[in-house]
This record gives structure tokens, C-alpha cells and sequence, in this order.
């Protein structure tokens, strides 16, 4: 680190100090065990505890006591302690005996309750501290929601004091918990505001922000003096931390325009100490007040970037040009002053700007280095997942649950049986993949609304991990269809709604149908029968079969359970099936396969197969001849574990083309490879692939043969050559040949999630092995039978601390900490993205 940067790091140890000197005093054991008289015995007046009331700590309350374990070192930095209150059997009296009081944690200030908050609101340190402080500190942080109410604010400021305006996309997350800190330092010399509000974000931006992004705003209210105009609003460029807004804070509070009357090389000021360069305007007697308009105009330019001084020439004497007006001094020791004669302001300002991203970009490219260097010891706690930004991302947009129902332990056996299809939903509320899974379930329901005899359900194993056990569910999300409470089918498919809509339908119907006329099999060829999924487009099966013939009919049928939901397959067994059969060339068995609703049917015989064998060639015969490769579709595909020749194409290919690349598709059984194309319009990502094949980008349409599961070498078809069947066979006679050589060679290391994957249900058995995975609930826990309103816990509501009510009485339920906590407990530190596919 360098000397400057030390000092301005040095500046915020008064900080830390005083949180060290706390907690070398209680380091050992500062999760407090108390019984409820103890407790109570034990408040003090004004000074703040958050108990947290246990009878039998089950398996899915551990996780919370540990993050509640964790946070009790930051909490006791603000005189704030943590109590674990274990409730005895028999007591069902006040706290102990409130209904759901043991899924909740309370903040008391002295013997009077404050918030109460749903356990799952409280998923880590982050949003256990920011939470409790932004209840604690209400009066000193106004929460605002519309634009009004901040004018209403600022215009109640000017004149008299600074406002700290914060946005966060969500309460309880790190840059929550920042502001929280820093209010709780800096609330008695600046007016906190804090929103929620992507909208109002957008009102006081002059450009268009990034709502998924905290954002924090000094506006200088104090030098305000008319109530017309609003106040100056200066924005912390970096990440909101609480360093970063205390090293705002100081440069806001530092003189606007420093009048340096000695040699500029001794000047030091808390910009050069915070590690920020210093811009002196050279001035003289003469112009003196015009220099002074100038500087004070470029320092509210660079505000937050340099600081700003004016030297005068009369009362230092300057060795320089005497048409020198401007100088610039760095924080790096040993570095000379460098002194120019520059045009006009906006120049000043280019040449900080300049300097300032030069800088960033070396500070970044040595952040890189240490993280590559510590890739080799990267853990659990840094998670390369798209998934947790976009979810993180998008968690302020609430999701429509309503026609979802909410099963419990006690009403999930009951709710399959009232059903003739139950969906269920195993999920676990702050996890990534489920709460993007839940928004697509959302979608489904919607679309489903109404549809007779199915029910849309979910059960948060977070909650219910019991329920999760007995139905082996292992790992989250997880999908299952129920008919009547009897047989079960497992979804293991694409996330999308569409897909998750087509898989609910078509479960809906027998797998495999049997069919009992003629007219009905050639109608289900047709697509029209069943008349349900009329609507949906499918590839039809229909086994055809004669009485003689029972081994094969077992086999397809038993093919026809493992297939639901997934595909539709008929059967027809009637006297007549030899006359269907060979209407199409084959003998039963057979099997008849009805491509774009009938338009063309082909016949294959079918042997003496094992049920698996016949899934197999059924999964085969349903992939397209000549596929054009997606997202959804690609793992289909790469199941063959065959070579890839692959047309890469922006928008539709031409007919030539397709014409040709569907003639050699159709040898493929012989040629041993798949034989596809990608739209670059309709996949992007095709994009990061090429990318990743070729050091440039190159023109297409670019024919590429590519073995993914032998050696990864990429060859690319002569692009002076027209894609014919006769040239592309000749070049891959050449590439068997050994002739070729390779545009690239892709690295062998698998394409596979940087961690696996957790089993949270067995971690929590085995972290407490003598508890059941689940404690029942008391009659009066238990939920009521409909949806809930929001993903989880209570509707969270804004109360005024004049509503607190005594802690030993047992009244009316205090309501929640206002805004939805996430479910999602994002990471201090995040890895890099894939940027292929």
C-alpha cells in the first residue's frame, strides 16, 4: 500500500479502535444463555439487547442461532447485546407462549419492545446489524418514498444542516448495514435519508441509474439559502461501504477553496491525505476575486475527485512561468509539482478526470492479480453464480403468489389427496435457483389459473425441512407432480415457464394413452386427441401392437411411466392393429412417430427392448434431424457425446444452406456426428462461444466441426469454399486424414460449477443428530390453508417507535421492520462471471 493511501486509511482507525477496544473485552462467549426471568431481571433501562425466545432448537433454526452467534461481536460495538432466551417445556406464558414468538427475534430498549422480526428476515450478519440499527436509529434515518417527501426534507435543511441521501435496492443487505454504521457515527452532524425506491432514484438522477446498485448522495442543504432552488447534490463514485462513506463524508466536510499563502511542496491537505490530488489556481492581486469565482466554480467540478486551493503569486514566490496558472499535485510522495497553462476550466477538469481513471485502472488491474493469486484458496463464501446477481438484481420486483398454495407439515399429505394433479414445489427461501425458480412458478400459475384439477403448491424447506425428508427431496429446487396422493413424477427439466407448463399438461394425460378405435389412433397422430392438448405443439408416439406381443407392450408401457410428463405415447392393441401398422410400412411391434401434427408419420419396428433401451430410442427418434441448437436444447444434444458440426449464422440461414446441411444431417447415423445450426440472433451467447474459439470474431455465416468430449480441437470450414454436401464431406475426409489443422484447442478442464453443490438437509442432521429434522408445530403455529400474500414471513409494515409496547405484557403483535428483507444473503465478495457459455 502506498504512503498516501496508508495516511487516508489511518484516518478512519479512530473508528476501529474504539470497536477493538469493545471487543477484546468479551471476545470468549458474547451470545448470551438466559432463562426468561433472568432476562427480564437483567434489562437496563435505555440501552438496547435482541432476544431471541427457543424452546428445542430444531434443525432449521440452527442456521439462524449461528448468524445470530456471529453478529452479537458487531451488535456490542454499538452497547447492543444478544440473548438466546431458552423457554422452559412447560412455560407458555408471555414471550415463551406467544403464538410463533419462537420464528421470531425481538429488540427490546430497555424493558420496552421495540421491532420484533421474522427469523428468516435476519439470514446473516449483514442484515441482522442493519436491521437493528435502522430500528434503533428510525428517529435519526427518515425513510422517504416519493420525491416530495425528500423536497420536503431538504427544503426543512436548508440553511441549518447536510442530508446523507442513501438508495439501497433492498433492506438488510452489506450496503444496508453501511449506512446503518455510518448514521449511527455521523447521524448527529448530518440528516440521513434513506429509500427503497427505484422510482425516486430515478427522480434525482439527472442520468439513468442503476436501480440493482446502492447509491449514496451528499447534498449540501447548509449553503442552500433559496427555498426555490433545490440543493447541490455531490454522488460517491465508489462502492457504498462504510470506509468509502466515511472517506466521502470527510472530503464533503473539508473547505470548498483552500487559500494557501506558503510553498505549494509543504501544502497538505485532507484530500492529499485521502489520497486524491490537489489542483492550486495561481493567483494575483489584481484578478483575485475573478480566481476565487474560478476556483470555487472548479471545485464544486471536482468535488469528491481533487481538492481545490488558490495561490497566491504576491505571497509566494514561484519560481515558474509567469503564464502558469494552474498546478497539480499528486498524493505520491517524491512526485513534483507539476505546474501548466491550460485554456480554460473544463481543461482543469479533464486533466483530474484523466489522471483520476488512469489511477483506477492500476488500482483494478493489482486487484486482479491478488485475486488470481488467491483463486487457489477460494472457499464456500465466494460463489461464481449468475444466478445470485440476477436474482439479487431483480429481488425488488414482488412475486404474484397468490394462486399458489403454502403446504405445511401438517396440510401437505391432506392437499394431495383433494387434487386429482398436485404440483408441488420443494424449495428453500434464500437460496439463489429457487427464488429464480419461484418466478417462473409464478408464471405458471398464472397461466394455469382456473385449469380444473390441478393444484399449484409450494413447500419452503427452509421451514419445513421434515416434509422435505420424508418426500427425498436432497437438494433445491425440486419439482414433483402428485395424482390423487399416490404415484409421483419428478420434474428434471429446463427452469422456464413454458417448459414447466408443457411438462404439468402433458402429465395430465396417461402415459401411454390407450387408444380403443381407429379413428381415435389416427386422430392422436393427428395431434387431436387428446382434445386437452390440442393447443400444445408435441411430437406424437404411438406403439402399435398385437395381442401376441405382450413383452414388447410391457416394455413400452413401462417406457411410457419413466417418459411422463415429458412426451406423449399412445398404444393401440385392437384386432385391427396389423391393418394400421402396415398402412405405414411396418409390423407390430412398432412404432409410429407423428412429426408437426401429422404431416409426416414414420414407421420403426421395435425389437425385444428393455424398457430402458426403448426410453433411449425413444429420446433419439424425438431429436430433430437437423436441430437448431439453443440454451434449452443444447444438453440433449451433448448426451450423444458425438462431434458437433455447427453452423453459426446471424438470423435465419439460407436456403442453399439448410438444404444442404440437412442432406448431410440425414447421414448421421453413418457420418457419427450431429450435424446443427445456431442463430446468433435468438442465442447471444453463441457469440461468447466464438469467442472463445477464435482470437477475433469471425464472419459468418462460419461453419465449425468441434469434439467437446475428445481432445476439444475446433476446426473451421474454408470459408472461400461454398457449404455444399460435397465440399464439407471432403474437408472432414481431410480432417479424419489428419490434414487440417486446428483453429483452436479448448482446454480439458470440465465445464462444471466451481463448487458443488450443498445438501443442506444432510447438513443440518448431522449438525444436531439427536433432533428430529422437524419439530411439530403447536395447533396455534399452524398456518391458514391459503396463500400467503408475500414469499415468506409477515407483511412487513413502517411503525412509529411512539407504538412500543411494554415487553412483559403480551398485547397486540408489534408489526414488522418496514421493507421486504431479502431472502437471498449476498456475499461481501463475488467471483467473476463466465463470459462464455
Amino acid at each position: 500500500m502506498s504512503a498516501p493511501k496508508g495516511r487516508w486509511v489511518s484516518s478512519f482507525s479512530f473508528l476501529l479502535l474504539c470497536a477493538s477496544s469493545i471487543l477484546t473485552r468479551g471476545r470468549a462467549r458474547l451470545l448470551q444463555e438466559l432463562s426468561p426471568q433472568e432476562y427480564f431481571s437483567t434489562l437496563q433501562a435505555g440501552r438496547a439487547s435482541l432476544a431471541y425466545f427457543s424452546r428445542n432448537v430444531s434443525p432449521g433454526a440452527q442456521p439462524f442461532l449461528e448468524q445470530i452467534e456471529n453478529s452479537a461481536e458487531a451488535l456490542q460495538d454499538y452497547g447492543i447485546s444478544v440473548v438466546k432466551v431458552n423457554c422452559p417445556k412447560e412455560d407458555v406464558s408471555g414471550y415463551c407462549g406467544k403464538e410463533n414468538a419462537l420464528r421470531k427475534a425481538y429488540l427490546f430498549r430497555g424493558n420496552t419492545l421495540i421491532r420484533e422480526f421474522p427469523t428468516d428476515a435476519l439470514f446473516d450478519v449483514d442484515s441482522i446489524v442493519a436491521n437493528v440499527l435502522f430500528a434503533l436509529l428510525f428517529n435519526e434515518v427518515k425513510y422517504v418514498e416519493t420525491l416530495a417527501d425528500l423536497q420536503d426534507i431538504e427544503n426543512a435543511l436548508k440553511g441549518r444542516s447536510n442530508m446523507v441521501f442513501a438508495y439501497v435496492p433492498a433492506t438488510g443487505t452489506a450496503e444496508h448495514r453501511a449506512v446503518m454504521e455510518a448514521a449511527f457515527v455521523y447521524g448527529t452532524v448530518h440528516q440521513f435519508v434513506l429509500t427503497t425506491e427505484a422510482t425516486l432514484l430515478k427522480d434525482t438522477s439527472s442520468d439513468e441509474p442503476d436501480v440493482s446498485s446502492a447509491r449514496l448522495l451528499f447534498c449540501h442543504c447548509q449553503r442552500a439559502t433559496d427555498l426555490a432552488q433545490p440543493c447541490r447534490r455531490t454522488a460517491m463514485g465508489q462502492a457504498l461501504t462504510l470506509l468509502n462513506i466515511h472517506r466521502h463524508l470527510k472530503l464533503m466536510g473539508a473547505p470548498l477553496v483552500t487559500e494557501v499563502a506558503e510553498d505549494p511542496e509543504k501544502v497538505s491537505t485532507v484530500h492529499l491525505q485521502l489520497g486524491l490530488p490537489l489542483v492550486f489556481i495561481l493567483s494575483q492581486k489584481e484578478t483575485y476575486e475573478a480566481d476565487r469565482r474560478t476556483a470555487e466554480f472548479v471545485a464544486w467540478q471536482l468535488l469528491g475527485k481533487a481538492g481545490v486551493a488558490l495561490l497566491s503569486r504576491d505571497l509566494v514566490d514561484l519560481k515558474v512561468l509567469l503564464r502558469s496558472n494552474v498546478a497539480l499535485k499528486t498524493p505520491n510522495e517524491g512526485v513534483p509539482i507539476k505546474y501548466m497553462v491550460l485554456e480554460d476550466t473544463d481543461d482543469v477538469v479533464t486533466l483530474v478526470e484523466e489522471k483520476s481513471k488512469v489511477a483506477q485502472i492500476q488500482e483494478d488491474e493489482e486487484e486482479e492479480e491478488v485475486e488470481e493469486e488467491e483463486k487457489e484458496d477460494n472457499n464456500q463464501d465466494v460463489q461464481d453464480d449468475q444466478v445470485v446477481e440476477a436474482v439479487s438484481r431483480d429481488k425488488k420486483r414482488e412475486l404474484p403468489l397468490e394462486q399458489i398454495l403454502a403446504l405445511t407439515e401438517d396440510t401437505f399429505h391432506s392437499a394431495l389427496l383433494e387434487t386429482a394433479q398436485t404440483v408441488v414445489l420443494f424449495y428453500a427461501s434464500w437460496e439463489a435457483v429457487s427464488l429464480a425458480v419461484l418466478r417462473s412458478y409464478a408464471e405458471v400459475a398464472d397461466h394455469l389459473k382456473g385449469t380444473r384439477g390441478v393444484l399449484l403448491s409450494r413447500v419452503n424447506c427452509w421451514d419445513w425441512p421434515g416434509v422435505c425428508t420424508n418426500e427425498n427431496v436432497t437438494q433445491f429446487p425440486t419439482i414433483k407432480i402428485y395424482e390423487k396422493g399416490e404415484r409421483s413424477v419428478m420434474y428434471n427439466g429446463m427452469w422456464g415457464a413454458e417448459e414447466l407448463i408443457s411438462f404439468i399438461m402433458l402429465s395430465r394425460v396417461s402415459c401411454p394413452l390407450k387408444l380403443a378405435t381407429m379413428d381415435e389412433a389416427e386422430g392422436y397422430l393427428r395431434g387431436e386427441f387428446p382434445s386437452e392438448l390440442s393447443s400444445y405443439h408435441h411430437t406424437s408416439l404411438l406403439g402399435v401392437f398385437s395381442t401376441a406381443t405382450s413383452e414388447a407392450r410391457e416394455a413400452f408401457e413401462e417406457a411410457g411411466n419413466i417418459l411422463s410428463g415429458h412426451v406423449t405415447m399412445g398404444m393401440y392393441v385392437e384386432d385391427d392393429a396389423l391393418a394400421l401398422s402396415h398402412k405405414y410400412a411396418v409390423s407390430p411391434p412398432a412404432l409410429l412417430l407423428a412429426r408437426s401434427g401429422g404431416q409426416s408419420v414414420e414407421g420403426i419396428a421395435l425389437s425385444k427392448q428393455s424398457a430402458q433401451d426403448m426410453v433411449q430410442m425413444i429420446r433419439y427418434e424425438l431429436l430433430d434431424v437437423f436441430p437448431e441448437i439453443t440454451v434449452q436444447n443444447l444438453p440433449r444434444y451433448l448426451q450423444l457425446r458425438k462431434p458437433f458440426l455447427i453452423l453459426f449464422s446471424d438470423g435465419d440461414i439460407g436456403q442453399m444452406e439448410s438444404e444442404e446441411m440437412l442432406k448431410l444431417a440425414k447421414g448421421r447415423l453413418q457420418q457419427g456426428f450431429v450435424a446443427c445450426w445456431l442463430n446468433l440472433k435468438k442465442t447471444p451467447v453463441g457469440r461468447g462461444i466464438l469467442k472463445t474459439y477464435f482470437a477475433t470474431m469471425p464472419s459468418l455465416p462460419v461453419l465449425i466441426w468441434v469434439n467437446l468430449h475428445a481432445g476439444g480441437q475446433v476446426f473451421r470450414f474454408p470459408s472461400e469454399q461454398s457449404i455444399t454436401e460435397s465440399n464439407v464431406l471432403s474437408w472432414l475426409e481431410k480432417l479424419k486424414a489428419g490434414l487440417e489443422i486446428p483453429s483452436s484447442t479448448l482446454s480439458e478442464e470440465d465445464w462444471k460449477p466451481p463448487l458443488p453443490a450443498y445438501d443442506f438437509l444432510q447438513m443440518m442432521e448431522t449438525a444436531v443428530p439427536d433432533l428430529p429434522l422437524h419439530t411439530s408445530h403447536s395447533h396455534g403455529d399452524t398456518p391458514a390453508r391459503r396463500p400467503p400474500k408475500s414469499p415468506g414471513g409477515d407483511t412487513a409494515v413502517q411503525e412509529e417507535p411512539s407504538q412500543e409496547t411494554e415487553a412483559e405484557k403480551v398485547g397486540s403483535p408489534v408489526r414488522d421492520l418496514r421493507g421486504t428483507a431479502p431472502r437471498l444473503a449476498t456475499r461481501d465478495k463475488q467471483g467473476k462471471r463466465h463470459s462464455e457459455l
